[in-house]
């Protein structure tokens, strides 16, 4: 199979059910290019839906490639079509644009739109409120019919790395497949690699089980889009506000988590986890939290797991279960653990689809604006509550991703150098071996370029 990422397609498109309609007022702002206006975030959301399957994952490269992109609104008697002009040929199939695309593409439209006049702009939220934040995400993944679903508890929300080797990825398939043969619908952060392989084979599973609507859940955030495109097995979309959104909607959504080795980015994510899971407030909630790799995959998730037991203590590795090289039975544990997960929130008259019995504090929900600054003062020390230390950590791996591979970041690297982080020694050196770890394990390492440490650790 081969794709042309190098060739330029101008098209016009017509909506797939996602957004068939917006007022005057919405496509002003939409086009809007200047401060204020959608039009920057909405290109660049759209690109990177377009540019899906491109070779690389580097957001700064792929803008400068594709700088000539623009993407315009039309309005006809029936609604509104989509005008692309220089978009990326790999997204058309002889002129068309494949269907796929498009209905993330008009996806992509429908939650733009929506978080800036109904959560944003309405007054209807505030952000700063804890509670508030939760609703905010539960009115975005309302609005993508993300919700919609009656049946017994079944979403598995899978993390790992986008790109990770071929062994890991087949095993990420290997496991989707079994979960697929059990009946289990998948979500996952939507873009390749450990995203992609698990839904990958839950759809065998679901042919082979006959299993005709199976749900492959894609959730994202404008931050991250462009490295982690949609891959196209991605049925049902929603782009968050931002990252702690997208995590909040992750936990909320899942009845049982996957994780698979990665990067900084799962790191941050089995961080964020853990530290919400270690909060009294969610002491007796059953959630079914699997590691998994295949053999070689061993060291990675034991370095993690020492690294939260020295930071964090035993009693978060009590919430996780760690199977290597078994994906029968991780399918098997998840089964196991979505049946209590079902009684409790029975017994609680708790949503299926939503968990709102489970506490999520301020630490977790706040953006975390990535800056020298905001790097350098994180409070990366033993004398806080393990679920604080476990939030401020998340935070420094969330800088590291966004030095890494957000476009932003990437500009602050080159400007100012590496994020310098501080804190306990003992907290630093375990933080030290755990990232010099990665990086010799080409777990932070971009396709085609060497690894160049993005943070530097001081005393």
């Amino acid at each position: 199979m081969s794709s042309d990422f190098s060739a330029f397609v101008d098209a016009r498109v017509g909506p797939r059910g996602s957004l068939e309609n917006l007022s005057q007022s919405e496509i002003d702002k939409l086009l809007d290019t200047g401060q204020g206006g959608l039009y920057p975030l909405f290109r660049r959301c759209a690109l990177a839906v377009l540019n899906s399957g491109a070779p690389t994952d580097n957001a700064k490269e792929i803008f400068d490639r594709y700088r000539d992109f623009d993407i315009r609104i039309v309005r006809h008697p029936w609604g509104v079509k989509l005008e692309v002009q220089n978009a990326p040929a790999a997204a058309f199939v002889d002129g068309e644009m494949i269907r796929g695309i498009k209905e993330h593409l008009f996806a992509v439209l429908r939650d733009v739109v929506f978080i800036s006049n109904e959560i944003l702009a309405s007054g209807r939220f505030d952000l700063t409120d804890s509670a508030s934040i939760t609703n905010a995400v539960f009115h975005v993944l309302r609005n993508a019919r993300l919700l919609d679903y009656k049946a017994r508890p079944n979403l598995v929300v899978c993390w790992g790395g986008h790109s990770i080797d071929a062994q890991e990825y087949q095993y990420t398939k290997n496991v989707g497949y079994e979960l697929g043969l059990r009946g289990l619908d998948v979500c996952t952060g939507c873009g390749p690699g450990a995203m992609k392989g698990p839904m990958k084979g839950a759809t065998i599973g679901h042919a082979k089980q006959r299993i005709e609507h199976g749900r492959y859940i894609g959730v994202t955030e404008p931050g991250i889009i462009a490295a982690e495109p949609p891959n196209p097995i991605v049925s049902q979309l929603a782009i968050m506000p931002d990252i702690e959104k997208r995590l909040e909607a992750f936990v909320r959504l899942a009845h049982g988590i996957v994780v698979f080795p990665g990067g900084a980015g799962t790191a941050e994510e089995i961080l964020y986890l853990t530290g919400i899971l270690l909060d009294p407030a969610n002491r007796e909630q059953p959630f079914p939290v699997v590691l998994t790799g295949p053999r070689d995959a061993a060291e990675y998730f034991e370095q993690i797991t020492r690294f939260i037991s020295s930071t964090l203590g035993s009693e978060a590795l009590r919430r996780l279960t760690t199977i290597i090289d078994d994906p029968p039975e991780v399918a098997r544990r998840l089964v196991r653990g979505m049946e209590a997960v079902r009684e409790f929130r029975r017994q609680h008259s708790d949503s299926y689809n939503f968990n709102w019995l489970l506490s999520i504090q301020p630490q977790f929900q706040q953006p975390f604006e990535v800056t020298h600054a905001a790097m350098r003062s994180l409070e990366l020390k033993r004398e806080q509550p393990a679920h604080e230390l476990a939030a401020n950590l998340r935070r420094a791996f969330s800088g590291i991703v966004t030095g890494n591979v957000k476009e932003y970041g990437i500009q602050a690297i080159e400007r100012e150098g590496p994020y310098e982080l501080a804190g306990d020694p003992a907290i630093m050196l375990l933080l030290d071996e755990l990232l010099a770890a990665f990086v010799a394990q080409r777990r932070m390492r971009l396709p085609g370029s060497t690894y160049r440490p993005v943070y530097r650790l001081v005393a």
